[in-house]
């Protein structure tokens, strides 16, 4: 008797695609999953879209509208295991900067008829609203660990990812490190890894792309980047209100720097 496929399905909420895009570039690895997994739900990569319930939904984008509310409950309905994936769906990702600021001042300078536009106050995670059985991270997220997420699902196993900071991937580079090296200011020491290190590598302090890591200590290391490097509270605020704006660690010392300024 021929075993069924699990069934997939990708969502996208408020984002860039970005993530999405990472799933397509795996390419050659895509025509083995093919025969392994039925995908049923892909906007980004065709037009069909079969009904649910799906085995695996993969979510990309922060929930940011009304409407957004009330599809991710659906998702979660007709979803055995949900993934996010990528900044956005596991922080807020860029466009949690809203939720620094007035939304109604925002909407009535960007839009020509703000009455028409519904928009939520905050930009927030998917496990703000339902429960997700794992958290990718990334902006965008790496190809590597989507493979994994895959492979893990498909052998009933959790995945095994790295928790440990961009600092090591930098070691494992042969990168000399930029904060003590060059004096710049760089969110490795804080940051999860599973970028290789891109930025390091071509002399650019980490993002912070990744989110935090584990026992991640941001009121440590700004203390450390404004006494060495001279950097102000507002440029350290900057720095933390990036690609992962909305990540609990970081909004909250971004906010404490606020308070004490």
């Amino acid at each position: 008797m021929t075993r069924r496929r699990p069934r997939l399905a990708v969502w996208k909420f408020t984002s860039c695609d970005g993530c999405q895009l990472s799933l397509l570039d795996c390419e050659d690895e895509l025509l083995t999953l093919d025969r392994h997994i039925d995908i049923a739900y892909f906007m980004e990569a065709t037009s069909r879209a079969e009904p649910g319930p799906y085995d695996l939904s993969l979510v990309e984008g922060s929930i940011s509208t009304p409407e957004q509310l009330e599809q991710i409950v659906r998702i979660r309905d007709q979803s055995r295991v949900v993934v996010a994936i990528g900044a956005c769906a596991t922080s807020g990702g860029l466009q949690a900067l809203r939720n620094f600021a007035d939304i109604d001042e925002m909407t009535r300078v960007v839009y020509a008829s703000p009455a028409h536009i519904q928009t939520l106050s905050c930009s927030t995670p998917i496990s703000q609203h339902i429960a997700v059985d794992f958290e990718l991270q990334g902006c965008p997220i790496s190809k590597t660990q989507l493979l994994e997420v895959l492979g893990a699902f498909l052998r009933g196993e959790r995945p095994v990812l790295p928790t440990y900071s961009v600092c090591v991937e930098c070691k494992l580079q042969g990168v000399l490190c930029l904060s003590v090296s060059q004096g710049r200011t760089c969110l490795g020491p804080i940051t999860q890894a599973g970028c290789g290190a891109l930025c390091p590598r071509y002399d650019r302090g980490c993002f912070g792309c990744y989110g935090p890591k584990e026992l991640s200590q941001p009121r440590a290391l700004g203390e450390f980047v404004k006494a060495q490097h001279k950097v102000s509270d507002r440029d350290w605020v900057r720095w933390l209100r990036s690609y992962q704006a909305g990540a609990s660690e970081f909004a909250k010392e971004s906010e404490r720097h606020e308070k004490d300024r």
